[in-house]
């Protein structure tokens, strides 16, 4: 942990290099109270974490490795008063037993297991401003994320818990740093590729990295591309560097690789029966054929209005039609996919945060990891699939989890139009545990009632 001594008394305003690119993202996930959070609509949240620690010889359950105040960890006052000033009255379950095991010298791996929305994002930034010497302006914790959008929440998180500490933040992502000049800041939040081409051309010097941070672990290891990135940048970390892996799910073809990854690491995790999402309910409406599918999202956008909604597909030009489309038809909406420019994939995020689209069309590049709290919508136009072709259980429940955000109500519709689909969505159903209920497409006025209900 970085010298208390080296944090200054008065209050610090935070040197964030490419600070116009957050522009109004709100951040409602943060500002909630611990207390709000763990009323919360998933099991996650609810059930006791299961802690497996790297010294078989150390009891998990000892209180050295829970805190049920943030006063017990000996963090610098300034680093307590932006924890507090962000709501947060206590750790939540994963804070709790986390944050003892990522404090502790000397530092130690650890592979964490915990959905969104439980506190696994402000338990890996506060321990990466634990651990900087401010008086270094070099990068010394490093947070890798699998989109653009979800480094600019983290950043967010690092603004706000780092509030009154002289901390210099920048990213590492996309267009963010000007030809020639380098990173010297203490923490930086980026992504796998635009890491490793900062490396490569000398922008970003990894030698004093402390400490090395996943999140969403699972998708950045599983994905061909993302995984070889990622790999590079871990290759280039300081022998004595503590790497930190965080996901909601980590299946079975990632969890041996993650031990290399993160060797001798403490593992918090949790049963895969207990990542279900309880509170959000979940529906499909059986479309005629690919074209119906696109008529009877026109008939639902009286719904989709309500609050916020967000539409899944498997392909960007699927996306692009359908905007097209509707839009035409006289329907605000708006669609995203990672290979829009950087500049573009920001504004429609930030618009769509502060609520000025109301629907937002999206490949997977938002499906993990990102909270809005208005939105009370998802529709898979497409049902998720992996690499193979195969019912994709994971990416299901990271998408319909973007809605019913602590506790609100929040429903999902799935769109099958084909044996094949509707066969992807019962193994889908089958795995996860979880009813998915039919609502009609050939009674408009019964599927409106139902979906009204559940949106209530």
């Amino acid at each position: 942990m970085a010298d208390s001594s080296l944090l200054p008394k008065g209050k610090f305003s935070i040197d964030l290099d490419s600070s116009d690119e957050i522009e109004a993202v709100t951040n409602d996930v943060n500002k909630l109270s611990t207390s709000d959070a763990t009323k919360g609509h998933t099991t996650v949240i609810e059930h006791e974490v299961e802690v497996r620690l790297a010294d078989l010889q150390a009891d998990p359950n000892s209180p050295l490795y829970s805190a049920k105040s943030f006063d017990d960890l000996g963090l610098h006052e300034n680093l307590l008063k932006g924890v507090y000033e962000m709501k947060f009255t206590k750790p939540s379950k994963i804070q709790e037993r986390a944050l003892p095991l990522l404090l502790a010298n000397p530092p130690r791996n650890m592979i964490g297991q915990s959905q969104s929305g439980t506190g696994k994002t402000a338990a890996f930034v506060l321990t990466m401003l634990s651990r900087v010497d401010y008086d270094i302006m070099a990068p010394q914790a490093l947070c890798l994320a699998p989109s653009r959008e979800l480094a600019r929440q983290i950043m967010e998180v690092v603004l706000m818990m780092g509030k009154y500490t002289p901390v210099k933040a920048m990213y590492a992502i996309k267009d963010s740093l000007a030809k020639g000049d380098k990173i010297d800041a203490h923490v930086v939040i980026g992504t796998p590729g635009t890491v490793v081409d900062m490396v490569r051309k000398r922008a970003l010097d990894p030698t004093k990295v402390k400490l090395l941070v996943l999140d969403e672990a699972d998708n950045m290891l599983d994905q061909q591309g993302l995984g070889d990135q990622t790999l590079k940048v871990k290759n280039v970390m300081p022998k004595n560097c503590q790497f930190v892996l965080f996901s909601a799910t980590f299946p079975e073809n990632v969890q041996k690789f993650t031990n290399r990854f993160a060797p001798e690491a403490n593992e918090i995790r949790l049963k895969a029966s207990e990542l279900t999402v309880e509170g959000i309910k979940q529906f499909y409406m059986d479309c005629k054929n690919s074209n119906h599918k696109a008529e009877v999202l026109s008939e639902l956008y009286s719904l989709m209005t309500v609050g916020q909604s967000i539409i899944f597909v498997r392909r960007r030009d699927t996306a692009e039609k359908i905007s097209q489309q509707m839009t035409k038809e006289g329907h605000a909406i708006v669609f995203l996919h990672g290979q829009m420019d950087g500049a573009g994939r920001d504004r429609v995020m930030d618009d769509f945060r502060k609520g000025d689209i109301k629907v937002l069309i999206t490949t997977n590049v938002i499906a993990r990891g990102i909270d809005i709290q208005q939105v009370n919508l998802v529709i898979n136009y497409d049902i998720p699939v992996d690499g193979n072709g195969r019912p994709d259980p994971e990416t299901y429940l990271h998408r319909i989890g973007r809605t019913g955000r602590f506790g609100r109500t929040g429903a999902s519709v799935n769109f099958v139009h084909d044996d094949q689909s509707f066969d992807q969505m019962e193994a889908i159903q089958n795995a996860l545990g979880c009813d998915i209920i039919k609502v009609p497409t050939d009674d408009w006025e019964e599927a409106h009632k139902i979906l009204k209900k559940a949106l209530k």
